[in-house]
């Protein structure tokens, strides 16, 4: 079934301030894409022919070691955009983009989407605008990353994932562990205390927030008090 790129399209943030007939020039030049799971809608190091938004299904974002590490970086659903800072920066994809499950996708081709803004400068300046605030977001994470200890960022993480997508998520270990920047040693040991603590349960593949207030505690401050708080 085909999906109505027009309302996907007003789902992103970069375009939810756009009148209806922008959006509608905008879902002619589009392609709804079909990506199976474990499928790459693009490569790192790919030329930036196109960026995307999420239809349903879900894509995370891989970043390639030169040790041949990989690390999960991001997560996109419904309605998130992914692709189009080096769509517009013109620099081949800084990570590759693989389907977590079976994904619907709406693409814009760059070249398509440059004339539009030509034509259309409003939209450019709205543009800049959510660009600005994601880079800050980046650079702000990476800051965290640098200074917090395992458990203060792996209660991050799984705290981000609770606020997008609810109660159960569903991610391994090594998902998670990849997504914090630390080894899956280190995110068993954690998420094994965590469980005995009763912040969180988990199952194969499966991870459950039982105490979204205590998680964001150890996200915020030492882990002795999270971890010791009677709640």
């Amino acid at each position: 079934m085909n999906v109505d790129k027009s309302s996907v399209l007003g789902q992103a943030l970069m375009f939810s301030g756009l009148a209806g007939d922008e959006l509608e020039k905008l879902a002619r030049m589009a392609v709804e894409k079909h990506i199976k799971a474990g499928e790459y809608a693009f490569w790192e190091g790919d030329p930036p022919d196109w960026f995307y938004v999420v239809a349903d299904g879900r894509i995370r974002v891989i970043k390639h070691s030169p040790t041949g590490k990989d690390f999960i970086i991001a997560f996109f659903g419904p309605g998130e955009m992914f692709g189009e800072v080096a769509v517009f920066q013109d620099q081949p994809y800084p990570a590759s983009a693989q389907a977590a499950t079976d994904t619907k996708v709406i693409g814009i081709r760059k070249g398509d989407f440059l004339a539009f803004l030509r034509k259309n400068p409003g939209t450019a300046i709205s543009i800049i605008s959510v660009l600005g605030g994601r880079l800050r977001e980046a650079q702000a994470r990476m800051k965290d990353l640098a200074a917090e200890r395992a458990e203060q960022r792996l209660a991050r993480i799984i705290l981000m994932l609770y606020n997008k997508l609810g109660t159960t998520l569903p991610f391994t270990r090594h998902d998670v562990a990849s997504m914090a920047g630390t080894t899956i040693e280190t995110a068993i040991r954690v998420l094994t205390r965590l469980k005995k603590n009763g912040i969180i349960g988990s199952s194969r593949g499966r991870i459950t927030v039982a105490k979204p207030e205590r998680l964001k505690l150890l996200a915020e401050g030492p882990p002795e008090i999270a971890l010791q708080h009677p709640r």
